[in-house]
C-alpha cells in the first residue's frame, strides 16, 4: 500500500506539472439558495423536459387547467371549417401551425440556415421608417409588419427570406482564434409588390420558461434600473420601452419580446397567436390580411374570435405557470470562478442578476418569489453589429432586450442547439458574447482578454444557469 504522505506529494508534483491548475474552492463564493433560480417554484426535472415542467404549488383547478393550456399550446391548429371547431381558423396566411412550433418543448426555435425555406422557430418582422399606429413600427403596405410565408390551400402567400453566411475571423489577446458567421439575409417571391429596401428584423422564438415570474415583477422593480442617460457614467443607459397597451388604451412599460415591444404575456400571447398563426382573439380581433390580399379577406373564418377567451386564458395560465429547472455544478470551482470573472467584467450591470415579483392576481403562486432571471429587461444599445436598423416603439435599429440567460446551458438537451441571439446567429455562448457591443463593448473586450481557462470558466458559469 501507498503510504499516504508519498501519495499527497506524488499529487503535488503532478499539478505543478499540468498546464492548467485547478481552481481553489473559493466557499464563501457560493450564495445560499442560487441555484434555485425561482426559489421555492424552481424544477428539479431536467433532461430533454426540463422546460416543460408546472411551478409546484399550483391550486388544483389551476393545476388542471395547466394542462388544457399545454393541450393548447402543442396543438396544431387547422384551417376553417373543420369538424375541430375549436382548433380551426388557422391563417388564412401564417409562419407556424401551433405555438410549439417556434417554442419546440417550450424551449429555442432554429434559425434560418442556408438553403432553407423554412425554419421551425424563424421569422421576418418588417416596416418602413417613420412611426405606425400609437407609436409602433410603420407597417409596409399590402403587407403589415411580419411576411407570412405559409398559406391555407388557395391563399397566396406573401415572400420568402432565404440567407447566406459571412465568415468573420478575429482573436483573443492569447492568440486563439475565432470564427463567427454574420447573416445576409434576402426577401424573395414577393406577391404583392416589392419588399426591397424595406426596414427588416430576424426573429427566433426565445424559450418560454418563467414567463408568469416576470410578468409578475413590479414596473417600480424594472425601472429603478433604467439609466437612459447614464447618469453614473459606467458606460451602461437602460432604457425603458413604452409601449401601447391594446386593452387598456394607454401607453405602457415594455417588458416582452426581443425589443420590449409587449407590456404583458396576456398580450404577448395574443400577438402571437395573431401574428404567427393568424388567429383572432379580443385583443387583435381583426384577421391579419392587409389590402389588397382580398384571397386572404374572403376566406371562410373560424369564429369570432377564432381563440376564445377562455381558450386565451388556458394558455396563459399554462404560459404563466411553466417553471426554471434548478442550476447545475453551480458550486464547482470552475463555475464559482466564472461568476467571479462573469461580475469582474460587469455583465451583470445588464444582466441583472435577482428580482422579487410582486403582486400577481392572475397567479397568486407567483408573487414575493426570488428569482434570478439575469436580465435588466430593458434596451441596450449593443453596437451596429447586432443593429437590425429596425425601431419599435422608443427602441432604435441597436437597441435590444436584455434576454434572460435562465435555462441557456439546457438548450442542447432540450431543443437539441445551442444557436443564440435574435435570429440564432451565435452558435454557442462564446459566439454571443464575441458578438456583443455597444454598452457591452467593454465587456466583450474584457473577455477577449482573459486566459482560456478564465474563458471557460465565464462559459461554465453562464451554462449552469
Amino acid at each position: 500500500m501507498i503510504n499516504k504522505y508519498i501519495l499527497f506529494f506524488l499529487t503535488i508534483a503532478f499539478l505543478g506539472c499540468s498546464k492548467e491548475t485547478p481552481y481553489t474552492p473559493v466557499e464563501e463564493a457560493y450564495e445560499e439558495g442560487e441555484e434555485l433560480s425561482i426559489g421555492k417554484l424552481t424544477t428539479r426535472i431536467l433532461g430533454s423536459n426540463a422546460f416543460d415542467q408546472a411551478v409546484p404549488g399550483l391550486p388544483e383547478q389551476t393545476d388542471l387547467l395547466f394542462f388544457v393550456g399545454n393541450s393548447l399550446f402543442r396543438q396544431n391548429w387547422v384551417s376553417a371549417p373543420a369538424s375541430t371547431t375549436a382548433r380551426d381558423g388557422l391563417g388564412p396566411t401564417f409562419n407556424a401551425r401551433a405555438c410549439s412550433a417556434c417554442h419546440n418543448k417550450d424551449g429555442r426555435g432554429l434559425p434560418l440556415q442556408e438553403g432553407q425555406q423554412f425554419s421551425q422557430g424563424f421569422l421576418m418582422r418588417i416596416s418602413l421608417p417613420g412611426l405606425g399606429m400609437h407609436g409602433g413600427p410603420n407597417p409596409v403596405p399590402n403587407y403589415g409588419d411580419q411576411i407570412q410565408e405559409r398559406a391555407n390551400l388557395g391563399i397566396p402567400t406573401e415572400a420568402n427570406v432565404k440567407v447566406s453566411y459571412e465568415t468573420i475571423k478575429g482573436n483573443f489577446e492569447d492568440g486563439e482564434e475565432y470564427e463567427l458567421r454574420k447573416p445576409i439575409y434576402s426577401i424573395f417571391n414577393e406577391q404583392f409588390g416589392s419588399l426591397q429596401g424595406v426596414l427588416t428584423s430576424p426573429r427566433v422564438g426565445q424559450q418560454v420558461i418563467g414567463l408568469g415570474l416576470v410578468d409578475a415583477i413590479s414596473d417600480a422593480d424594472i425601472l429603478i434600473n433604467a439609466d437612459e442617460l447614464d447618469t453614473n457614467n459606467d458606460g451602461i443607459s437602460g432604457k425603458a420601452n413604452q409601449v401601447w397597451n391594446a386593452v387598456t388604451n394607454k401607453e405602457e412599460l415594455g417588458r416582452f419580446g426581443w425589443k420590449a415591444n409587449q407590456p404583458n404575456l396576456r398580450q404577448q400571447v395574443a400577438a402571437a397567436f395573431s401574428g404567427d398563426i393568424g388567429l383572432t382573439t379580443t385583443i387583435f380581433p381583426n384577421e391579419n390580411c392587409p389590402s389588397p390580399q382580398n384571397d386572404c379577406n374572403d376566406a371562410i373564418t373560424g369564429g369570432v374570435p377564432e381563440v376564445s377567451d377562455r381558450a386565451l386564458n388556458n394558455i396563459m395560465i399554462y404560459s404563466s405557470s411553466l417553471s426554471v429547472p434548478i442550476r447545475r455544478d453551480f458550486d464547482t470551482p470552475e463555475v464559482l470562478q466564472g461568476k467571479k470573472n462573469f461580475r469582474d467584467m460587469k455583465c451583470n450591470s445588464c444582466h441583472i442578476e435577482t428580482f422579487t415579483t410582486s403582486k400577481y392576481p392572475f397567479n397568486t403562486t407567483l408573487e414575493d418569489v426570488v428569482i434570478r432571471p439575469y436580465s435588466d429587461f430593458l434596451l441596450h444599445d449593443m453596437g451596429s453589429a447586432l443593429a437590425d436598423n429596425r425601431p419599435d416603439f422608443k427602441a432604435t435599429g441597436k437597441e435590444w432586450r436584455t434576454q434572460p440567460l435562465w435555462g441557456v446551458g439546457l438548450f442542447q438537451e432540450v431543443n437539441k442547439h445551442t444557436f443564440l441571439l435574435h435570429d440564432g446567429r451565435a452558435r454557442n455562448v462564446e459566439e454571443a458574447i464575441l458578438w456583443h457591443g455597444g454598452e457591452a463593448e467593454k465587456s466583450k473586450e474584457n473577455y477577449k482578454k482573459l486566459n482560456k481557462k478564465n474563458r471557460k470558466a465565464v462559459i461554465a458559469f453562464i451554462n449552469s444557469l
